[in-house]
């Protein structure tokens, strides 16, 4: 049903000629994600998984002026719910996400570092010691190069690839290697914390759906690495942050012609996921995913996503109460029955 309503969504997406435009004053705030078990049509060894997990994630749209990074559902208004698979999700807004901390790292560097390398500078200057102090000082630690920062390409792993150990010219991890090419592992993004975080792991099948290990790959992971940690595998990948759909802003007179954009990573996800905006102020809005997405509700607690039970029905509880008493009478009848058979019984018996 899950890939149905994914389907449908792009098929209405390709018949009609939308304008995305009102996606830049929106964010997006990821809610979870959830497993789905359905059948591998593209198995055809003998090892191939027959069974494959399908893992999607649920995200909403929120107005960016209330969008809250603190609040689980982000916002409680004027919003839109989404159901996407995770693969796509995963690239189109990781990408998004690199692209905007680039560009704001860059635009910090020129309007609030002063490291140019010019004649007011002594001959102690340092121009990667004062970028690195004025990242350090603004706070934008995430744009500083790390060069001993675990060399895993988060871009390649966004969805389900094999895993290829890094190259190393010690004697035992050269071993380690020519192990792993025995036994092939794949690495890919999976729903951890009851579907409350997305973390990485290691997996033996090429549908990232059995693990390595019982640790979801770490184990199998240092074991390829000589000790080294699986990077995101304890810390989320997408966080509770909301990203906006606005694309990145020259801070100079120049870009205050330009038209604003929809960033591309927002329009690919918005296009590809099914919808529910029965709370979307829009024009034409889409309510296909509704029923589906209501049926895998989930309720964030603590950072924690717990599936939420359906309502009970109240004629279905009416009935299970009268057939609770009912049978509460038949059972005493029953009883008064066989007591009196038994009292027959022993009159018949006596002299």
């Amino acid at each position: 049903l899950g890939k149905k309503i994914l389907s449908n969504a792009r098929q209405l997406e390709q018949d009609d000629a939308f304008n995305y435009n009102w996606i830049m004053d929106y964010s997006i705030k990821f809610q979870g994600c959830h497993h789905m078990s359905q059948w591998n049509a593209e198995a055809g060894d003998d090892e191939d998984v027959r069974v494959a997990t399908q893992r999607l994630v649920r995200f909403r749209l929120c107005p960016t002026d209330t969008c809250s990074s603190s609040d689980a559902g982000g916002c409680d208004a004027g919003f839109g719910d989404y159901v996407l698979d995770m693969n796509i999700f995963m690239e189109a807004y990781l990408e998004a996400q690199m692209n905007a901390e680039e560009f704001a790292c860059e635009n910090y560097r020129e309007n609030a570092c002063d490291c140019d390398d010019d004649d007011q500078k002594d001959d102690q200057f340092d121009r990667d010691d004062c970028e690195y102090n004025c990242y350090v000082n603004g706070g934008m630690d995430y744009c500083i190069e790390d060069e001993n920062a675990e060399a895993v390409d988060l871009a390649r792993y966004a969805e389900c690839a094999q895993f290829e150990a890094a190259a190393d010219d010690d004697a035992n991890n050269r071993r380690r290697l020519d192990e792993a090419e025995e036994a092939i592992y794949y690495m890919g993004p999976y729903c951890a914390s009851q579907g409350g975080e997305i973390l990485m792991g290691l997996f033996t099948d090429d549908t990232c759906t059995v693990f390595a290990d019982n640790s979801a790959g770490k184990s199998t992971y240092a074991s390829l690495s000589g000790g080294e940690a699986m990077p995101y595998s304890s810390a989320t990948i997408i966080g509770s942050d909301c990203m906006t759909c606005l694309e990145d802003q020259e801070q100079n007179d120049d870009d205050a012609q330009d038209e604003d954009e929809v960033k591309e990573g927002c329009e690919t996800i918005y296009q590809s996921a099914g919808k529910c905006e029965t709370y979307l102020s829009i024009k034409y809005p889409n309510l296909n995913a509704c029923s589906y997405i209501q049926g895998i509700k989930i309720l964030r607690q603590d950072g924690v996503v717990s599936v939420s039970s359906s309502q009970p029905s109240k004629t279905a509880g009416a009935f299970i109460g009268l057939f609770g008493v009912a049978l509460v009478l038949l059972g005493g009848y029953v009883f008064y029955l066989k007591s009196k058979l038994d009292r027959a019984k022993i009159n018949l018996e006596g002299p």
